[in-house]
This record gives structure tokens, C-alpha cells and sequence, in this order.
């Protein structure tokens, strides 16, 4: 029941195929369906390649390059329109030779921190090569540690620092990558919450839960609760407990999936 071209599946059937997929084939999908948009859902893409490991990732190149005989870098450099920052950043990610589930470095963190400042500061406009080769060349563990230590050095979050005028498009993509590397739990939060807005709730709830039970999703669970006051399960109920029995089923699914991660 492949989602894109067997038609649209029910809710049931949906979340079904996305829990009893394997992780990377789901996730080749997501990705495909996200390029293939009529406007392509660059947030959707950031959260999938960001908040996954480097063995997942090339999994997932693998499973995209089989299914589709394509190359995800190469789909992803032409299908995200004129936004050459974030192709480039997304790329970065999807090209790493970082190494996760080493502990991090303080002391190079410290170092790099400063290396990312100066790369910000000391010239007319931003480095972004120094920026990218970090961003593709260190564990996530190591990234969040450089990022700590850049706030605390300088009093802020790197995050915030680049979405400054002067650092144009690039700073305002690579601030989003790098929330999400950072914050995965808020940058996840924050997706269902947009989608709240837009929607589309549903899609994005499957998904999340599903990909997210027994790795963040109580992280996830408070950062939407500080937002919003609702708890994902109190949410999910707000969705899916319509009187419609399908949607009930799916709604039992995903609370389940909560109450056992």
C-alpha cells in the first residue's frame, strides 16, 4: 500500500502502514511525498533527515535510491526550488561523516564555537563554507555540545544569532536545521502545533508518534504540554474521538503507542 501511488489510504490504514513499515522505508516515503508536492514541505524534510541517526540516514539513501532510482541528494538539490541555503544545509546533513553516540568533546566544542563566531562576525558576510563543513562533519551530540557552548560564551542561542538581517537566507535556513538538531522535542512540538493550525493535524500526529515512541516522544509530550497546556493524549482525542469509528480505532492505536513508550 504504497502511499503515493495506490490512492489515499483511511487513517487506520495509514497509521497501520507507517508502524509495521521498516523505519527507513517510511521514511524514504515521507521524504518522496515531501519533494513531490505541489510546494515541497521543507519542514517535514528538515525533521526527518535532522532528527535522524547517521546509520538511519544512510538507510534511508538506500531504501530512496531503490525504490525511486534516484539519489535523495540529487533530489533534493532539484526539487526545493531557488533556496540554494537550504539545499546546500540539507545536503550538508545527508552528506556526513560525523559518527553518533560518541560522547562530546567539551574542550572542541568550545573551540568550534568560536570558530562559528568568527565565521559570523570577522568578515562582510557570513562563512558558510566554515559553517557547513561543522554542521556535516559532527555527531548530533557534538553539534548540541558546540551549541551549548556558543550561548555559553556569548550570552545567546546560535540559533537566534543567525536569523539577523545581515546573514540573509542562509542564516534563516540554517537557524531552522540547527533548532532542530538542538531541540528536536520543540522543533517536533512546534510542527504539530503549525499543523494544528493548518489543519492537518492528523498526518502529522501519525507520523510523529509512530517515528518518535521509545526514542523522545515523552520530550516531545512536555514541550507540546508548555506550549499549548494539552498533552499529545489529549490531543490525539481532540482529533481522532469524532463519532467516526475509523478514526476512533486510530485514536486507540496512537494512545496506546503513548501510554507503552
Amino acid at each position: 500500500m504504497e502511499i503515493l501511488t495506490h490512492g489515499l489510504p483511511t487513517i487506520p490504514q495509514r497509521a497501520a502502514y507507517l508502524l509495521m513499515s521498516e523505519p527507513h522505508e517510511r521514511d524514504a516515503e515521507i521524504l518522496r511525498q515531501s519533494l513531490c508536492s505541489a510546494r515541497v514541505e521543507g519542514n517535514t524534510l528538515i525533521e526527518i533527515i535532522c532528527t535522524r541517526t547517521l546509520t538511519d540516514l544512510n538507510l534511508i539513501k538506500q531504501a530512496y535510491r531503490a525504490r525511486y532510482n534516484s539519489e535523495l541528494e540529487q533530489e533534493i538539490t532539484s526539487r526545493t526550488g531557488n533556496s540554494t541555503s537550504f539545499k546546500e544545509a540539507l545536503v550538508a546533513i545527508l552528506s556526513s561523516i560525523r559518527y553518533d553516540g560518541v560522547r562530546a568533546n567539551t574542550s572542541m566544542a568550545m573551540c568550534d564555537a568560536k570558530m562559528i563566531f568568527e565565521a559570523m562576525e570577522c568578515g562582510k558576510s557570513i562563512d558558510r563554507k566554515t559553517i557547513l563543513s561543522l554542521i556535516s562533519s559532527k555527531s548530533r551530540e557534538q553539534l548540541r555540545a558546540i551549541f551549548a557552548s556558543f550561548k555559553q560564551l556569548y550570552g545567546h542561542e546560535l540559533s537566534k544569532s543567525l536569523k539577523r538581517e545581515r546573514f540573509g537566507e542562509f542564516g534563516k535556513e540554517v537557524q531552522r536545521i540547527i533548532r532542530c538538531v538542538q531541540f528536536p522535542d520543540k522543533y517536533l512540538s512546534k510542527q504539530l502545533r503549525m499543523a494544528l493550525k493548518n489543519g492537518d493535524a492528523k498526518e502529522v500526529l501519525i507520523r510523529i508518534v509512530i517515528a518518535r515512541v521509545g526514542i523522545d516522544i515523552k520530550n516531545i509530550n512536555s514541550a507540546f504540554a508548555a506550549k499549548t497546556g494539552w498533552s499529545l493524549e489529549s490531543l490525539i482525542r481532540t482529533e481522532f474521538c469524532n463519532g467516526i469509528e475509523i478514526d476512533a480505532i486510530t485514536a486507540d492505536l496512537l494512545i496506546r503507542l503513548l501510554q507503552f513508550s
